[in-house]
């Protein structure tokens, strides 16, 4: 067996130089592009994010408590979806093991990023840089609101992973659509409810209705996101079982494949 010993020896110990420099191999297929896409969209949601978007501003709708109009949000509302869509894929094609490494990874990358502005927004500014505060504004963020979206982000992505998985031990391949709903409907509900608990007070929620109703409205609008999706997301999970060489039933339970 080669070892690092062994390549670091000269052509003159008696050992024959290998012919080209040592790599390794990268893992095939398409999982690694998958992760890159799962952290990048968690990245770019999360900068997104501290912009306040509000729709119908000039309307006011109320179903008893629940605020239908005007809707506020913020602006990775588009986006950040993407994750939970993704976090589907990866449970349904790769299992619950390889989604907990993305979901880790995701994690890592976010504390990277957060890392990375605070530091960036405490050196000091050039003389002729004019957008200091401005640059606070967009990319500074307070504690709470960084703990409340790590926090809701991590457990709803596991939630929703271990809920898909556990759903197909049952199911084997049939009602891919009860896992891709069920697994949402718990993921971003617990999601929803951590980071607004947590961030309710930094994000100007000062009432019990407006909790419940930014709650709600964001739970519903990312469950029908994943409703008006799923025929895509059908096709990518079936070109992908196709595709994969190594998709087959596993020797272990779901949750520890």
């Amino acid at each position: 067996m080669t070892d690092a010993n062994t390549l670091d020896q000269p052509a003159e110990s008696g050992r024959p130089a290998p012919d080209h420099a040592a790599f390794a191999q990268v893992a095939r297929g398409f999982y690694p592009v998958i992760v890159a896409l799962f952290t990048a969209t968690l990245i770019i949601s999360n900068i997104c994010a501290t912009k306040g978007v509000e729709f119908f501003a000039d309307k006011s709708v109320m179903l008893g408590p629940l605020q239908i109009l005007p809707i506020a949000t913020d602006g990775a509302f588009f986006l950040f979806p993407l994750a939970y869509i993704l976090g589907d894929v990866l449970s349904e094609v790769y299992g619950f093991r390889a989604t907990r490494h993305a979901i880790y990874t995701g994690f890592a990358a976010l504390l990277l990023t957060v890392g990375a502005f605070a530091i960036a927004i405490r050196l000091p500014a050039a003389g002729f840089y004019e957008n200091q505060e401005a640059f606070r504004t967009v990319i500074g963020t307070t504690p709470q609101l960084v703990l409340a979206g790590l926090a809701g982000y991590f457990v709803g992505q596991l939630l929703n992973s271990a809920t898909l998985v556990l759903i197909k031990e049952r199911t084997k391949e049939k009602h891919l659509w009860a896992r891709l709903l069920g697994s949402t409907v718990v993921g971003e509900f617990a999601d929803t409810l951590i980071f607004c608990s947590i961030a309710a007070t930094a994000i100007g929620i000062d009432s019990w209705q407006s909790f419940v109703n930014y709650v709600i409205v964001g739970f519903l609008w990312k469950t029908l996101v994943e409703i008006i999706v799923m025929p895509i997301t059908y096709r990518v999970i079936a070109f992908l079982k196709k595709t994969e060489p190594t998709y087959a039933p596993a020797k272990v339970d779901a949750l520890h494949d």
